[in-house]
Parts: C-alpha cells; sequence; structure tokens
C-alpha cells in the first residue's frame, strides 16, 4: 500500500473557517468545565469532610459513582436521555458543557478534598480559638493554603480535561478534533486531517504540561 501524504492544502483561510471554530468550542469547555468542576467539586469535598453522615453519605456515592463510568458513556447517556425526560432536544454543546462539569466536579473533589486534608489541623484549631466558624476558616485559613499547594495539580487535571473535550465527537459537537475532520474531508485528505490534529493536541498539552512543571517547582521553592 503506498501512502501518500499531503498537507498542502492546509492554509490560513482554511484553518479560520474550520479548526479554529472548533478550537474556541474546545477552549471554551475547558475553561467553564473547570471552573464549575472546582466550584462544585470544593463543595463535594466539603460535604464529604463534614463528618455529618447525611451530606458524606450521597457525597461519596455521586463521587465514586461518575470515577467509576467512563465520561463518554455519561455524554451519550445525557444526550440521549434527557430529551426524553424533559420533552425537547438539547444542543450538542449544552449537553457537552453540562455532562463535563458534572463529571469534572467527581476528580475535581478528590484532588480538593486531598488539598484541604494537607492543610496541618494546628491551623484549623487556631482558626477554632480566634472564635472563627468552620465556613470562616474554610474561607480565610483552610482554602487559600489548599489552592496553592493544589494548582499544580488542578492545571495538570485541566490538561487532561482538554484532552477529553475531543470525546464530544461522540455526539456530534463542533469541536477542535471535529474542526480538523471537516477540513479534511471537504479535500478529500481525512488522514491527512487526523495527524494533524493529533499534532495539535500534542504540542498544546506538551506545552501546558511543561509551564505546569515549572509552577510545581515555584512553588516547591515557595514553601
Amino acid at each position: 500500500m503506498n501512502l501518500n501524504l499531503d498537507f498542502s492544502f492546509y492554509n490560513w483561510d482554511l484553518i479560520s473557517n474550520f479548526v479554529l471554530k472548533g478550537l474556541y468550542f474546545s477552549v471554551m469547555l475547558t475553561v467553564v468545565a473547570t471552573l464549575g468542576g472546582i466550584f462544585f467539586g470544593t463543595i463535594l469535598a466539603l460535604m464529604r469532610l463534614s463528618g455529618k453522615k447525611w451530606l458524606d453519605t450521597p457525597a461519596t456515592i455521586y463521587v465514586n459513582g461518575m470515577r467509576s463510568i467512563p465520561l463518554v458513556m455519561v455524554i451519550l447517556w445525557f444526550f440521549l436521555l434527557v430529551p426524553l425526560l424533559i420533552g425537547r432536544p438539547i444542543g450538542a454543546e449544552v449537553s457537552a458543557v453540562v455532562t463535563f462539569i458534572a463529571f469534572e466536579a467527581a476528580y475535581f473533589s478528590e484532588i480538593m478534598r486531598a488539598g484541604i486534608q494537607s492543610i496541618p489541623r494546628g491551623q484549623v484549631f487556631a482558626g477554632q480559638a480566634l472564635g472563627m466558624s468552620y465556613g470562616q476558616n474554610m474561607k480565610l485559613v483552610v482554602l487559600p493554603q489548599a489552592f496553592r499547594n493544589m494548582l499544580p495539580v488542578l492545571l495538570t487535571q485541566t490538561i487532561i480535561l482538554f484532552q477529553d473535550t475531543s470525546l464530544v465527537y461522540a455526539i456530534g459537537a463542533y469541536d477542535m478534533l471535529k474542526g480538523f475532520e471537516v477540513a479534511g474531508k471537504n479535500f478529500g485528505r481525512p488522514i491527512e486531517a487526523y495527524l494533524a490534529a493529533a499534532v495539535v493536541y500534542f504540542v498544546m498539552c506538551y506545552a501546558l504540561s511543561w509551564l505546569v512543571k515549572r509552577l510545581h517547582k515555584k512553588i516547591a521553592i515557595i514553601r
């Protein structure tokens, strides 16, 4: 089999018309899912650390349940089942955003819980001795330090999240991978399109991973 690869059809017009549209959605999905995942993940982590069974049990079931199911299955279930329940279709992009936030919250929850538990208990007791409530202690003493300790891990999870955005391809959302595919089909070069997509994903994720390592070293020096 003679495999002749030709990438000459790629130009700025093609990239701007097809690829950048998908890249924008992939980045937007990553940012929104990260912020939403951290927000709800922090709530889940605090529920699990509350010491109250009526808060700990549902949070534990949710986190363990989500972490036990492949993301692509959650994406498909939400996209296919929710329209049946509400009686009207939902867009692939909206479905992807909601699914990613719900799924990533379980993973960010474990990161947040580990970060909170890494703070010495003496600081918590000191806050209590000053008359701080549980909420004030978490807001002013524990969480700021925990976020700094967890920052490299949070960013690493965000990079993984960006890679996972390619899974929305399964429900037809127009992400970066879809953009490359459409460009390849229009010019009859699907193999080159997928190879180009792989290179772009690699370069972006490798560069971000390198930056995270640099950040981790700086945080280690501060400590």
